[in-house]
């Protein structure tokens, strides 16, 4: 039986409740595929940091080094915060120490939950949004600079823009609308900048037109992301792969959550050349922490995505069909009403809709 190492930090907050729902649904697929996952926890977040003044140890970032694939609960507590104020987050520790350039977040619309938007072609939601996940203006944190004191202080925070780390991140997405057009959709990719105001972000369209010669197959064009907020709500079924800078994919990726009802049903990944975190695109919710309540969608589908890269990686189609069959059973206890989660204003806690997946596997 084929066996894979799977590193796994459930964090903080509800991150540990849906880690544990992820972890019940890999045990029981692995059988079905003649796979095994073996899954070691290991400790990380905000409030290990409280316990014993480390948020990201080194032997936890050895373990995922070592590790076939890392799955992630969700870290951070608001009330947990560094020397300059800042929250303590090792999600974005772990992304520049494993050169994790490409922050992958799909979302669609699935059948048998609401949708906010009134418009009937909402209903047909499906995008990615790629984003660069180690420049930007992200770059600029623990390096930020201040100058003067009291009225006269300023703080600098500077945006990092390089070719190569451009280059790779666009043509993940070109590679990725590809693989969408292969499968029927659309094979168009969205450059979404602030071209119009930033060097940096001129510099970017630059290298994004350069890599698009390499890929004729694939339409594309540009958007301001002030425009592209817009337009995510106005038409986001217009959409297939938009590729953007950090920081803009950092506040881009909550918002296209919401056009498919919110958080718990946004998975996501962060993928570079040699190493893959697959976690819910949602926070710790230290408010409903401890409840059993959190709808655990997202974390289920980020290890879907887990299983399809594990798939290409090692050469291993059945971990794709595994992918599918998460999804399929999702939707069917959407579709079929056995579900519905909190966030939807239905009635099912965490283990509810956990049960009604493998029922349905």
């Amino acid at each position: 039986m084929t066996r894979y190492d799977i590193a796994v930090l459930p964090g903080d907050g509800i991150g540990v409740e849906v880690t544990h729902a992820a972890l019940a649904l890999l045990q029981a697929l692995g059988p079905r595929l003649n796979r095994q996952f073996v899954c070691t926890e290991h400790a990380a977040g905000a409030q290990h940091y409280v316990n014993t003044g480390e948020s990201l140890p080194v032997a936890t970032l050895d373990a995922c080094r070592r590790a076939d694939a890392i799955l992630f609960g969700a870290m951070g507590l608001p009330h947990v915060r560094g020397a300059d104020g800042t929250e303590i987050i090792p999600q974005l520790d772990i992304r520049f120490a494993l050169d994790l350039y490409a922050g992958v977040r799909p979302i669609r619309t699935w059948p048998g939950l609401p949708v906010p938007l009134s418009d009937p072609r909402a209903a047909h939601i499906d995008l990615v949004l790629v984003r660069e996940s180690t420049e930007g203006l992200f770059y600029a944190r623990g390096r930020g600079r201040s100058e003067g004191q009291g009225a006269d202080a300023c703080v600098y925070d500077t945006m990092k823009i390089t070719h190569a780390g451009t280059a790779r991140v666009c043509d993940f997405a070109f590679e990725l609308a590809r693989q969408r057009k292969a499968q029927g959709k659309r094979g168009h990719v969205t450059n979404v900048d602030k071209a119009n105001v930033f060097a940096s972000m001129a510099f970017w369209r630059q290298v994004f037109n350069e890599r698009a010669q390499a890929y004729a197959d694939i339409t594309t064009d540009h958007a301001y992301v002030d425009a592209m907020a817009l337009n995510l709500v106005m038409k986001p079924w217009t959409c297939d792969v938009l590729v953007t800078e950090n920081m803009f994919g950092d506040i881009l990726s909550d918002l296209i959550a919401a056009l498919v009802g919110g958080m718990g049903m946004a998975p996501s990944a962060d993928i570079g050349q040699h190493h893959a975190v697959f976690q819910p695109a949602h926070g710790t919710a230290p408010d409903i922490a401890g409840q059993g309540i959190a709808n655990p969608s997202a974390m289920l589908l980020s290890a879907a995505m887990m299983l399809d890269w594990l798939a290409v990686r090692h050469a291993d189609p059945a971990l794709a069909d595994g992918a599918r069959a998460i999804e399929a059973a999702l939707e069917a206890a959407f579709v079929s009403g056995a579900v519905r989660p909190r966030d939807f204003g239905g009635p099912s806690n965490t283990a509810d809709i956990v049960r009604a997946v493998l029922e349905r596997l």
